[in-house]
């Protein structure tokens, strides 16, 4: 095993149980992040201080690093190309780019031979008019970048909803207007490719969203398993097609006929996938540093059925009752102060099999 130091753009709770499992594998990681003492700095063997793009931060960074890779698809893509002149970056830096922007990314899963909702592009009030009324008024507006856990979005629900000013609310950006699916639940796939072209995919988790943020994710998810073996389909072609290394995740609306609508797809380590720590034995986490790192990729198979949750804002004042629970793991993120919002740690309750 020659590599040494893997790169991890990105400071947050993904970055940290990265590089947690990277350790685990005698692997050192260095951050970029420009927060000081973020989460994953706090495991980390150090950290470059420093905004995502600053050119002197890339330079020290790919000098230093063996592989570089990213806890978030917000990464600049002009950083990763730059990067990746002079050290391999994983995922590629066109994965980034097809999930960067909601318009592109539904274009290319569509591409890819998979189903989304019906989409409008909105470059003004007048464009949004008009596509509210190709869809009766109903549907889903969103920014086309930079957008998660609900955040710059708007939902008309009928069309005695006004969409005056909507544009202007969101921010004057390019926007995306997507259908509604009349969807019987929520579920999403993580899978891996390695550089060798193997690709391991885990069982589709059952996801509950509150807010616009994921709440539980329960494995196994209530599907038949043709359902699942479409999910996995799916995820073997976007890997295939992007000539990705690394962890994914996608998430889907599956209907009551037991097909797949993608919603999006993640190009890094995901929130639904968390509970691969309790109920696997190669977590989705050691499998996406195996993946960079050009190891062989492990088995995906569960050993146990459970129930993820995350611990959001005051969620964290449970605590003392979720240490008392058997067969449960808790695991914090190293953030002293909750918020509104913020996630603060995870756990997961094994049942059976």
């Amino acid at each position: 095993m020659t590599m040494t130091t893997i790169g991890i753009i990105g400071g947050g709770q993904l970055g940290r149980m990265l590089a947690m499992a990277a350790a685990r594998l005698n692997y050192r990681t260095i951050i970029l992040e420009p927060q000081l003492d973020c989460p994953a700095a706090q495991v980390a063997n150090s950290q470059i201080v420093a905004a995502y793009d600053d050119p002197t931060a890339l330079e020290r960074l790919a000098a230093e690093c063996d592989v570089v890779t990213y806890e978030f698809e917000n990464v600049p893509v002009s950083a990763a190309e730059a990067l990746a002149l002079t050290v391999p970056v994983y995922p590629p830096p066109k994965a980034l780019e097809a999930a960067q922007d909601r318009l592109v990314e539904k274009r290319f899963i569509n591409e890819c031979g998979i189903p989304t909702a019906k989409f409008h592009t909105v470059d003004s009030q007048a464009d949004l008019d008009a596509a509210l009324k190709d869809f009766g008024g109903q549907g889903v507006l969103k920014t086309r970048r930079l957008g998660y856990d609900g955040k710059g979005q708007k939902v008309f629900r009928s069309s005695a909803d006004s969409a005056d000013g909507a544009y202007a609310e969101l921010g004057s950006v390019p926007l995306i207007l997507e259908s509604f699916v009349a969807f019987e639940r929520e579920i999403s796939i993580i899978a891996a490719r390695g550089t060798d072209g193997s690709i391991a995919c885990y069982d589709p988790a059952e996801n509950v969203h509150r807010d616009g943020i994921l709440h539980t994710s329960t494995v196994p998810a209530t599907i038949s398993d043709a359902t699942a073996t479409a999910a996995r389909k799916a995820a073997e072609q976007i890997l295939s097609t992007l000539g990705y290394v690394g962890v994914i995740g996608i998430e889907f609306f599956a209907l009551a006929d037991g097909s797949l609508i993608a919603n999006e797809m993640a190009p890094r380590v995901h929130n639904s996938g968390h509970w691969t720590e309790a109920a696997c034995v190669i977590s989705q986490f050691e499998q996406h540093i195996r993946a960079v790192a050009g190891l062989p990729l492990g088995n995906a198979d569960r050993h146990s059925d459970c129930v993820m949750q995350n611990l959001i804002g005051d969620d964290i004042l449970a605590l003392p009752d979720w240490f008392k629970r058997r067969n449960t793991l808790v695991h914090l993120y190293g953030k002293t102060e909750s918020r509104p919002g913020r996630k603060m740690g995870h756990v997961t309750t094994l049942t059976a099999k």
